[in-house]
C-alpha cells in the first residue's frame, strides 16, 4: 500500500514540515558529494551501536560525538529510494500534526522520537557495526502522533489487485495499526540474529511510534482537537 494523501485539511502553513524536506534533500545531495568518503561520512555522522560500548574509560570522550549522531543521522538515507519513501510519509502526515501541536512543539516531538527511534535500534542490537540513518524513525513517531490525533481520517491510498492498481480511502487507524503491525512482526523476526546484515532498523519503527504517541499526549494543546 502506498498511501497518496489524507484527507483532513492543515488551517496553517506547516514551516518545519517544509523545513525538514529540505533539510533532508539538502543533506542527500551532500552525501552525493562525498563521492569515495561517503562510507567514512556515514560511520561518522551514522548511529553505529558498537561504538556506544564502554570498555576502559576514555571511551566515555567519545560519547559527545555519540550523542551528536542521534540528530543527525536523522537527515542522512542510504539511498533515493529511501529517501523518497521516508519523505511521501512525512509530507502526507507531518503537516496536519504541525497544524495541531505548532512549530515548536511539533519539531519537539520529531526530533524526540527521532532519538528515541536511534535508542530503540541501539538497545536491541548493541553489538552492531552497521550505521543507522534515515528519518523513519521520527517519522515513524509522527505516525503514531496521527493516529492519536486523527483516527477517523481517510489516507487515499494505492493498492494493489495482482496487475491492477487502484486507490481507496483507507481509515487512518486501520493504515497505521497495520503500518505498527507489520513493524512489530518484523521485529520480533530479528531477536536472536546472530549477525547483523543491514536492512530496516523496524525496532527503531517501533520505539519512535510508540514515542509519538508519549509525545503528543504531553505536549498537545489543552484544547479540543
Amino acid at each position: 500500500m502506498i498511501p497518496i494523501r489524507d484527507t483532513i485539511p492543515s488551517r496553517t502553513t506547516a514551516w518545519v514540515t517544509r523545513a525538514l524536506l529540505v533539510a533532508n534533500v539538502a543533506a542527500f545531495a551532500l552525501e552525493l558529494h562525498q563521492g569515495p568518503r561517503l562510507e567514512r561520512f556515514i560511520y561518522r555522522f551514522g548511529v553505529v551501536p558498537r561504538l556506544w560500548g564502554v570498555s576502559t574509560p576514555s571511551d566515555f570522550l567519545d560519547w559527545p560525538h555519540q550523542f551528536l549522531t542521534l540528530l543527525t543521522s536523522q537527515f542522512l538515507h542510504g539511498g533515493f529510494l529511501h529517501l523518497a519513501s521516508n519523505m511521501l510519509f512525512l509530507w502526507i502526515f507531518a503537516d496536519n500534526v504541525e497544524d495541531r501541536l505548532g512549530h515548536l512543539r511539533f519539531t519537539l516531538l520529531y526530533l524526540g522520537s527521532g532519538i528515541v527511534a536511534a535508542m530503540s535500534q541501539l538497545v536491541m542490537s548493541p553489538r552492531s557495526d552497521i550505521p543507522m540513518v534515515g528519518a523513519s524513525g521520527a517519522i515513524a513517531g509522527v505516525l503514531g502522533a496521527y493516529l492519536l490525533m486523527f483516527p477517523s481520517a481517510r489516507i487515499v491510498t494505492l493498492v494493489t489487485l495482482g496487475w491492477y492498481w487502484t486507490a481507496r480511502e483507507i481509515p487512518a487507524y486501520f493504515f497505521l495499526g497495520l503500518w505498527f503491525f507489520l513493524q512489530w512482526f518484523a521485529g520480533l523476526m530479528t531477536i536472536g540474529q546472530v549477525a547483523d546484515t543491514g536492512g530496516v532498523a523496524f525496532w527503531a519503527h517501533i520505539g519512535g511510534f510508540v514515542a509519538g504517541m508519549i509525545g503528543v499526549a504531553t505536549l498537545r494543546r489543552r484544547r479540543s482537537w
